[in-house]
């Protein structure tokens, strides 16, 4: 079992039962999914470049990743319908779990100026989405191979709908957020 899954189990299910008087272990919010994505829409011409960007997000994942098409052309972006102008990955189970580990305990941490999450990222569902502005800060990707800088965004998804109980979550599992 994963390390943040024990500590989820163990410690925040319970304290989050006593905290918001829930019932039944299964009325506890918890993480449905976490979801990676980067666009692609100015260099979707440089191949190499869309190959080094799927490799690394690959490597972040621990996962392979899907190309997301162009729903309808639009000719002053000249982008046809069916063009890569994005890649995604969805985590679930074990690879979640590994993954917001390594988030919060070494690529947050790494990032330049990082001063703490601002709340305002936490939705009224509950599900939180924060932009990355450099891949770099993974330890998975070696900075003097890396191709290009991009950045990317993370959205963890809750099967929650309050906000409070959201918030309190993301803290005990050690999202570092702003007071």
């Amino acid at each position: 079992m994963s390390r943040l899954k024990e500590k989820f189990e163990k410690e925040i299910l319970p304290k989050l039962k006593d905290e918001f008087g829930f019932e039944n272990d299964f009325a506890v919010p918890r993480i449905k999914k976490v979801v990676l994505n980067t666009g692609i829409g100015r260099i979707a011409k440089d191949s190499a470049l869309v190959e080094s960007i799927f490799n690394d997000i690959e490597k972040i994942s621990g996962q392979r990743p899907v190309y997301t098409k162009a729903r309808k052309s639009i000719a002053s972006f000249k982008l046809r319908e069916g063009m890569n102008i994005g890649i995604k990955v969805t985590l679930r189970g074990k690879r979640m779990y590994d993954f917001i580990d390594r988030l919060v305990s070494l690529s947050l941490p790494r990032t330049r100026d990082f001063k703490g999450i601002d709340p305002k990222c936490i939705d009224q569902a509950g599900n939180m989405t924060i932009g990355i502005k450099e891949q770099i800060v993974f330890p998975e990707v070696n900075q003097e191979t890396a191709r290009g800088i991009f950045g990317l965004e993370i959205t963890v998804v809750l099967n929650n709908y309050d906000k409070e109980v959201a918030k309190r979550l993301y803290k005990l599992l050690g999202f570092p957020l702003k007071v």
